[in-house]
């Protein structure tokens, strides 16, 4: 099979929950294990940083990996979904896993999937590790898909945990409760393993702490560390102060969001921690590799600017915590009017996010191209209970270019709702 071939047979063949959902979901680990130790388990083969939580995952993944990488570490990175190219989820210092590795892969271990049918996620991850493992990495940043306990990344054994915070999001697979939530992402943290909380929840900071406690895990909540505050900057270079204990360091980064303030919070505890250990990262490495993140790491879809003129944005953030943040960022620009452009995926709640969101804004309803796609039109009835008014169209792109028709020069339109309509307007 050719490369196109390759992936053509996993997304025929395997289940991949970001297209279909809760029934690619497995449960356990097993087949993970499985497959991992007939790869020889490659997974302790290097050393890792592993990240959950509900929102900012990757974010700070991405901002981990630029400062190792620029340290002078070989640094892979495990992140997911993708957006455009498969290979988007597997990195090392920035270049993605080359078509070959992955042909390779799936030729020479067809007959373990067809044996041991393992999930999309599960043969990606046994990927990554494998890959990762072969080149020899120095350290790798891996990235939680879904929850933590039962991920199946959670079979490394890293030198530091990271959970980014807590909200609302796969409730139906986590629990309907915070501390539920809380508890499943709380499963990555090991015996003896730092582990860095990046915000103090009042709601869920004991399921950390007792978790911590029970594993005799050292735990360092960043919110209780740093305060950050904006020094200035643009569209393209966001200026922060970062103050701890009365020293504070000033630092531009090229991820301009809002909510990058409590993102780089942690970033800069998890380096600490592996400052402890070890590890060479000088406040030189740290300034220079935030502002190229993007350039260094590939990251896209975080408070993107898609356009200048009508400015165009987009932005993964898909939840409630998300899209709160989103709607910070909207706030702090000047529009004459906003024009969103938003699509859904049929297995969220996605009431809660409408009800957050501005009536005087002109929307465009679409549907990503996905079988887990809510039905354009059925949002549109969905947002007309709150609201807020707009045509369907049959496609993120058709939604984009209608926007852009309507948009005047000093109008603002945003584009997102959901990781894969951001894929497609990318």
């Amino acid at each position: 099979m050719n490369y196109q071939e390759t992936l053509d047979y996993l997304y025929a063949q395997l289940p991949m929950f970001t297209r279909v959902g809760v029934s690619a979901f497995k449960a356990n680990l097993d087949n993970t294990i499985w497959l991992c130790q007939l790869l020889d388990n490659p997974q302790n083969r290097f050393k890792s940083i592993h990240i959950a939580g509900t929102n900012g995952k990757g974010s700070t993944s991405h901002m981990l990996a630029a400062i190792l990488q620029t340290a002078g570490y070989k640094t892979g990175l495990y992140t997911s979904p993708h957006l455009k190219d498969f290979r988007e989820r597997i990195r090392i210092n920035g270049a993605m896993i080359n078509e070959q590795a992955v042909i390779d892969f799936v030729a020479g271990h067809q007959h373990d999937f067809e044996t041991i049918q393992p999930s999309f996620f599960e043969m990606t991850v046994a990927l990554a590790f494998d890959y990762f493992a072969k080149e020899r990495v120095d350290i790798a940043v891996i990235e939680t898909g879904l929850g933590g306990r039962l991920d199946s990344t959670n079979i490394i054994t890293p030198l530091l945990s990271v959970i980014t915070n807590i909200g609302w999001d796969h409730m139906n697979l986590l629990g309907d409760t915070l501390p539920k939530i809380a508890g499943e992402k709380a499963g990555i943290i090991k015996p003896h393993i730092p582990v860095v909380i990046g915000e103090r929840q009042d709601e869920v900071a004991e399921v950390f702490t007792s978790k911590a406690r029970e594993e005799h895990a050292p735990i360092i909540f960043a919110s209780d560390i740093y305060e950050t505050a904006v020094a200035g900057g643009d569209n393209n270079l966001k200026e922060i102060e970062l103050i701890s204990n009365n020293d504070t360091l000033n630092l531009e980064l090229d991820l301009t969001g809002s909510y990058q303030l409590k993102n780089v919070k942690m970033v800069l505890a998890a380096v600490n921690e592996l400052r402890k250990q070890g590890f060479n990262i000088t406040d030189d490495h740290i300034k220079t590799a935030l502002r190229q993140v993007k350039t260094l790491t590939g990251l896209h879809g975080r408070w993107e600017t898609l356009n200048t003129s009508p400015l165009t944005i987009c932005d993964t953030g898909h939840n409630p915590d998300g899209i709160a943040e989103v709607l910070k960022n909207i706030a702090n620009i000047k529009y004459r009017q906003l024009h969103f452009v938003i699509g859904m995926v049929n297995d969220k709640d996605g009431a809660k996010v409408l009800s957050m969101l501005p009536a005087d804004a002109v929307y465009y309803f679409c549907k990503p191209d996905m079988p887990r796609g809510l039905d354009a039109e059925i949002l549109q009835q969905n947002a007309a209970d709150f609201g807020l008014a707009g045509n369907a169209y049959p496609s993120v792109k058709t939604a984009l270019k209608a926007a852009q028709s309507a948009a005047q020069t000093n109008d603002l339109i945003f584009v997102g709702g959901s990781t894969f309509v951001v894929a497609e307007a990318i």
